[in-house]
């Protein structure tokens, strides 16, 4: 390897090919599990929900794999090689966030769900638990669900062409087309049972990965004595060439405030209201399985963060003993592979990438089609055969995912950033909300309704006003705001409904093995 380059000399053709080979057989996988997950799809139930039949390690390795896309293992170890341990705070409130998700929300989500005139999504289970009869809480959730996937769609497919554009030399738009042809093909045909299956699959892909590599990379430097010297004489090398620009990586608290700690941490609390995410926990068998869901995806969380984390640190340290600067830090991960391995596996690991990005975006497929069908279509009063609805269903996936690719072509850097945007706009419109419906008994739709917006208003706002959102992520004001207007206007309008009161009474008793008291 020549100083100051990643490769001494372009990829030899044989290096793609290989690399291609290894792609082509991931695709033909996923094509393959989404085939055999058709065919055990008969009614919407299936399509949407799985039949709730997902097992505990099915249940969380799709939560996990449906929520880390390509950003873990790009975003993160590229992160960590420019900046160091204060860029990991975002991953250690992903990881709390997860835990209480799993701890207190899976169980009784999975029991009130099925209670509450079995809701299969969750604006469906808005509307049956609180019973709003004129539509409005349904109708508006599913809205701003269609609104915010779709653009949620389009950059993970945005992210799929770019990979092959800088991974392989293709033209951004065939490598944008291929991987929402793929992604369309299983979710379109497999529906919620696809997508998780798949999930499956692409989690299991993505833990190996971030294993291998930063394993492989510190046995390459020496051990981990090796790289700690050689990133604290990399911080030490940057510090003597830029006085004013001082670093110290291996520090979890050197160079961020307070407020910007807090602001990163914060990124947890989105997971109480993400849709792709929390209605994994609906598909469960039952509410008994959340204790082992909650080990086994907190486990495969820990280990793959950690290992994302411990890339750009292996990755910093090898490169800089090699004299190599990376001019974009976010391919350490991409560079490592191409380097420590053959090229079939670093096809391997390039795929791995592409699971990440495929896994989130066919839950997003799914969650949209939900909302058209389920929340929109149905929520007028329209009614339909079972398996005219699974047609709908598919036509709905069809739908956003065109309406996704038309967006994609022309790529935007304000469609990626809407995903930090779309994160915060769940977390703060449905993430009190579902926290208030399982475990407060006075919430009523009113409050909802006037949560979710608030929640909504606060986020838009202060996430497009640069001196707010540079001060504090708007997750924060947001998610405070729809807590607050939810319980003082659901103060205001509570009434005694004994129908409410009993099916959150049975909820409670039928968690009562792994949730808390109720308020």
């Amino acid at each position: 390897m020549e100083p100051g380059t990643v490769d001494g000399s372009e990829s030899m053709m044989s290096d793609s090919a290989f690399q291609m080979v290894a792609i082509g057989l991931y695709f033909a996988a996923m094509i393959a599990i989404g085939f055999y997950a058709f065919r055990r799809t008969s009614d919407l139930d299936d399509y949407m929900l799985g039949g709730r039949k997902l097992s505990p390690g099915v249940a969380a390795l799709s939560a996990g794999a449906s929520d880390m896309s390509g950003w873990l293992l790009l975003g993160v170890p590229g992160a960590i090689y420019a900046s160091g341990l204060i860029e990991s705070w975002i991953v250690i409130g992903l990881v709390v966030g997860a835990w209480l998700n799993w701890k207190f929300v899976a169980p009784r989500l999975r029991a009130y769900t099925e209670i509450a005139n079995n809701s299969i999504t969750v604006p469906s289970f808005f509307e049956n638990r609180l019973r709003d009869k004129s539509h409005v809480l349904r109708i508006a959730a599913g809205a701003i669900i269609l609104v915010f996937f779709t653009f949620y769609v389009s950059s993970g497919m945005v992210a799929g062409g770019v990979f092959f554009e800088s991974s392989f030399g293709s033209s951004y738009l065939t490598g944008m087309l291929l991987v929402a042809g793929v992604t369309l093909c299983y979710t379109l045909f497999g529906g919620f049972l696809g997508a998780s299956l798949t999930d499956v699959a692409q989690g299991l892909l993505m833990l190996a990965a971030l294993i291998t590599i930063p394993v492989a990379a510190i046995i390459a430097t020496g051990g981990p004595g090796e790289v700690v010297n050689l990133v604290q004489a990399a911080d030490a090398a940057h510090n003597a060439a830029n006085p004013g620009d001082e670093i110290h990586r291996t520090s979890l608290f050197f160079g961020g405030s307070f407020l910007a700690i807090v602001s990163a941490a914060a990124w947890g609390l989105g997971y109480f209201g993400q849709p792709h995410i929390i209605v994994r926990f609906m598909a469960m068998r039952s509410s008994a399985d959340a204790k082992a869901g909650r080990r086994i995806g907190i486990s495969w969380m820990i280990l793959t963060s950690l290992g994302a984390i411990i890339t750009g640190f292996a990755g910093l340290a090898y490169f800089f003993r090699e004299g190599v600067t990376l001019d974009n830090p976010e391919t350490v991960f991409l560079r490592l592979a191409q380097v420590m391995f053959h090229p079939f596996v670093a096809g391997v690991v390039l795929a791995a990438v592409l699971a990440a990005i495929m896994s989130t975006v066919s839950s997003q497929l799914i969650v949209c089609s939900s909302a058209l069908v389920e929340d929109i279509y149905r929520a007028f009063g329209k009614e339909a055969s079972s398996a005219r609805l699974v047609l709908f269903g598919r036509l709905g996936v069809l739908t956003v995912a065109v309406v996704a690719v038309l967006l994609a072509l022309n790529p935007d850097g304000t469609i990626l950033d809407l995903v930090g945007f779309a994160w915060a706009g769940f977390g703060a419109a449905f993430g009190p909300l579902i926290i208030l419906s399982l475990f407060w008994r006075k919430l009523t739709s009113p409050g909802a309704i006037a949560g979710m917006i608030a929640g909504a208003v606060v986020v838009g706002i202060w996430g497009q006003t640069d001196a707010l959102s540079s001060a504090m992520y708007e997750i924060v004001p947001g998610f405070i705001a729809c807590l607050v207007f939810a319980v003082v206007v659901s103060l205001v309008t509570a009434r005694e409904d004994d129908d409410i009161q009993t099916e959150f009474t049975e909820m409670a008793e039928a968690s009562s093995g792994t949730a808390a008291k109720t308020a």
